[in-house]
C-alpha cells in the first residue's frame, strides 16, 4: 500500500513537471523574441537552470559529487546535449505549432522512444514488455497529435 501511494505522488509530481514544460515553451519563446533567436534563449534558459540546480546541490551538501565527473562514462553526458535539443526545438517550434501541438509532438516522441528503450533495455534500463495497451497508449498520443492540428 505504501509503495502505491508513493507511485501516485510520483505521477502527480511528474505531471506537474509536464505542466512546467507546457509553460516553459512559451516563456522561452518570449525570451527568444526578446533576445533575437531561439539559441540564445535556450542558452539563457539552461544557464538559469544550471545556477538553480548548482545552488540546490551545494545547499544539500552534494558539492563533492562533481569531483566524480571525470569517472562517469562519456556517453552519460549526452543527456545535456539532448536537453539542449529539446529546449531549442521547443523554443523554435512553439510559435508555429502552438503549445498543444508542441506538447503532443514532444510526448509522442517520448512515447515512441520509451517503447524502444523498454523493449530493448537500452541505456541500462530494465526490459519491459510492450503490451497492446502500451502500444495503444502511444497510438492515442499520436492520434491526439494529429487531432491537435485539425
Amino acid at each position: 500500500m505504501k509503495m502505491e501511494a508513493r507511485m501516485w505522488w510520483a505521477m502527480v509530481a511528474v505531471a506537474l513537471g509536464g505542466a512546467a514544460i507546457a509553460v516553459q515553451a512559451p516563456i522561452n519563446a518570449a525570451l527568444g523574441r526578446g533576445l533575437g533567436g531561439p539559441v540564445p534563449a535556450a542558452a539563457v534558459s539552461f544557464g538559469v537552470g544550471f545556477l538553480v540546480l548548482m545552488a540546490i546541490s551545494l545547499l544539500q551538501g552534494n558539492g563533492s559529487a562533481y569531483l566524480r565527473l571525470t569517472s562517469v562514462p562519456v556517453w552519460t553526458l549526452l543527456g545535456g546535449l539532448l536537453g539542449a535539443w529539446y529546449v531549442f526545438t521547443a523554443v523554435w517550434g512553439v510559435s508555429s505549432l502552438g503549445v498543444v501541438t508542441l506538447v503532443a509532438a514532444l510526448v509522442f516522441g517520448q512515447m515512441a522512444a520509451a517503447l524502444v528503450i523498454d523493449a530493448t533495455g537500452a541505456l541500462g534500463m530494465a526490459v519491459r514488455e510492450i503490451t497492446p495497451s502500451r502500444l495503444a497508449a502511444a497510438g492515442l498520443v499520436g492520434a491526439g497529435l494529429l487531432l491537435s492540428r485539425l
